[in-house]
């Protein structure tokens, strides 16, 4: 360790910043610790042994044989938690699995569909789960420590965390429905990611899907008893006033936990529908912001708006990262968000104040009838973004002559006005795409060098508004798009939307790579460390072949940090692990997957050995194969 990151790990050890990570080398929460920043405490494998590094175990959830026997399918995307000495995960058809964290063997799993609900599983995305354990267990008892998952019916279930079996004095026998008016519902919402806990209570969010209906289930926060499922408090984030004609600003990523100031930090997405918001021209102030919510009582202590009346898809896809940034030899706490913009907004924790400045800046008005754009947005100074920010007509790609002068044909048939480009009914360039810039999963903070890694993929995509006759607009409402393509009516709106990304018709993006990119960003200054790109998109016939390293590769999912000095990724659509040297960005190591890993992985210690742990299941949004393996790694013994 240099005397530089031996100063900041102390400062940040004297002013709390480590004490709120696992000490023990666990992983007790999505982000690794409640406040997020992905980062394993232990150094057992570092940059001098990574090398060295093979499989330990592999789970396999059995989903992908259901996909294949006709079953939807969805991305297994889950980040495993370690407590209680135990792996805890989730299955894309709706099983919460207790792992032993040495062999990879199942311990129990819950299937809700077994008994306690009688529908037929469905496939959706499950990010993770939450864990709780009573502060003052009744000796003997059951569900003394708990689990608990959200489903794509809104849902919530709590299941013993030592056997397996409901928790019946939650709700109704295990169960709280969030839709119903006494747990605070406004509607169905569909849960991906986990909730979080704080004390004894369990802090839940939840999605209403895009582009679906104007007028949909307004965004909910809120927040039950852990034993008995009771409604605490609840946050409606759309104003009274504007319920009927729209709704959204929904909670799909994962939040955080402050658990020394009781608050929750929490990132919300856009009104609905997302791309076209006439009948939403009042401010929504709790829409695409960052909230601090005070988790005793469900107050907002404050709030920063980050994009103001969305029309681009650009919800904040990450969780919020609680950090100290060291500066000066002073800790300051901050909370930390990325965005699909590609850009990073730092906050002070206490206040929302700015930790670098801010400006409004002009961006194109809307020409969509009764539409009306906002005429300016806030952009951070500092960082610089991390994203591709603008399209170069004199640098559009393409494999050959031919369909780089394709690509510019099409460029010449959209609206392209810089970033933020509103829709419109000829057609416009979304760049940064809604897909990021930035994504979930997308940070982790490295307490020791006050260092922020973040992935980045550039990619544009394009967004058509099309006017529908009135008497053909309730026809296949929610027609199912095909992988990156967004087409469907929008319900109480006077158009389909028409969107996907923009390629070549060989198939290969009209913007000119890099299209997937990891940095590393001093929080002290602002200024970058270094950026490199990541992985391979598989090419040519058939797909045999790697694209060169050069170009990069569409990510999805995110890094983690551990203390010894090494990043870890996969995220790539080609089926490769990788770590990478913190201080420089260069690949120390690579394992091959079944599948591409577009999740986000962790790290633990069990009995004296520390594992990493990741997802490979594929995304059904970059159209990769699917997979539905849990691996692990270790040194050897």
């Amino acid at each position: 360790m240099t005397t530089k990151a031996f100063v900041l790990l102390t400062a940040a050890i004297a002013f709390g910043s480590v004490s709120g990570y696992a000490q023990d080398g666990g992983w007790p929460a999505y982000g690794g610790a409640p406040g997020g920043g992905h980062y394993g405490t232990s150094a057992q494998i570092d940059r001098g042994n990574v090398a060295r590094l093979r499989p330990a175990w592999t789970h396999r959830t059995g989903d992908l044989a259901r996909y294949q026997a006709g079953a939807r399918a969805a991305s297994y995307e889950v980040t495993p938690i370690y407590a209680n000495e135990t792996l805890y995960a989730c299955s894309t058809f709706n099983r919460i699995i207790a792992i032993d964290p040495g062999t990879g063997n199942e311990t129990w799993s819950f299937d809700p569909h077994a008994g306690l609900v009688s529908d037929p599983p469905q496939a959706t995305i499950c990010r993770g789960v939450a864990y709780w354990q009573a502060g003052d267990p009744a000796p003997g008892a059951p569900c003394q420590k708990r689990v608990f998952k959200g489903d794509r019916m809104g849902r919530m279930f709590a299941v013993d965390a030592d056997t397996g079996m409901a928790c019946v004095d939650f709700g109704a026998g295990g169960v709280v429905d969030l839709t119903r008016p006494e747990a605070g519902g406004t509607g169905r919402i569909v849960m991906t990611s986990p909730p979080a806990v704080v004390g004894d209570v369990l802090v839940i969010g939840g999605s209403v899907g895009d582009n679906i209906a104007a007028d949909s289930p307004d965004g909910v926060i809120r927040a039950l008893d852990v034993r008995s499922g009771a409604l605490i408090w609840r946050i409606v984030t759309v104003p009274p006033e504007l319920s009927a004609a729209t709704g959204g600003a929904d909670v799909w990523p994962p939040f955080s936990i402050d658990v020394d100031r009781n608050m929750a930090f929490i990132a919300t997405g856009s009104p609905s529908v997302d791309v076209y918001g006439a009948g939403r021209t009042a401010d929504i102030p709790y829409a695409n912001a960052v909230l601090a919510i005070d988790a005793a009582t469900g107050a907002v202590k404050w709030h920063r708006q980050i994009v103001r009346h969305d029309l681009f898809d650009y919800d904040l896809p990450d969780q919020p990262h609680l950090v100290d940034i060291v500066r000066d030899g002073v800790a300051i706490p901050a909370v930390v968000q990325i965005t699909k913009m590609g850009t990073v907004f730092v906050f002070h924790r206490d206040t929302g104040a700015p930790l670098f400045p801010i400006e409004d800046r002009p961006v194109p008005a809307s020409d969509v009838p009764g539409e009306a754009a906002a005429p300016t947005q806030p952009i951070p100074l500092k960082p610089a973004p991390f994203s591709a920010q603008t399209l170069d007509p004199e640098q559009i790609f393409g494999l050959t002559p031919w369909d780089r002068g394709k690509c510019r044909e099409t460029l010449a048939q959209f609206r392209y006005e810089g970033p933020f480009t509103p829709p419109s009914e000829r057609g416009s360039l979304i760049f940064p795409s809604p897909g990021g810039g930035g994504n979930w999963g997308g940070a982790a903070y490295d307490p020791a060098r006050n260092r922020l890694i973040v992935k980045a993929q550039n990619f544009a995509f394009t967004a058509k508004l099309i006017p529908v006759p009135e008497a053909e607009r309730r026809n296949d409402p929610n027609a199912r798009a095909a992988p990156g393509t967004m087409s469907r009516y929008m319900e109480g709106t006077p158009y389909r939307i028409q969107g996907t990304r923009w390629l070549s018709p060989f198939g290969v993006p009209c913007n000119p790579p890099p299209w997937g990119e990891l940095a590393a960003i001093d929080l002290a200054s602002g200024e970058f460390v270094w950026r490199r790109t990541v992985g391979q998109v598989p090419f040519g016939p058939f797909k045999l072949l790697k694209s060169p390293a050069a170009w990069g590769s569409p990510v999805i999912g995110g890094p983690i940090v551990t203390a010894g000095g090494l990043v870890f990724m996969a995220a790539t659509t080609d089926p490769v692990f990788r770590a990478y040297d913190i201080d420089t960005g260069v690949e120390l190591w690579a394992a091959e997957l079944p599948a591409p890993g577009m999740s986000v992985p962790m790290t633990y210690v069990h009995r004296g050995r520390q594992y990493v742990v990741i997802a490979a299941g594929g995304s059904i949004l970059a159209d990769t194969p699917l997979g539905d393996w849990l691996t692990a790694f270790a040194l050897p013994e």
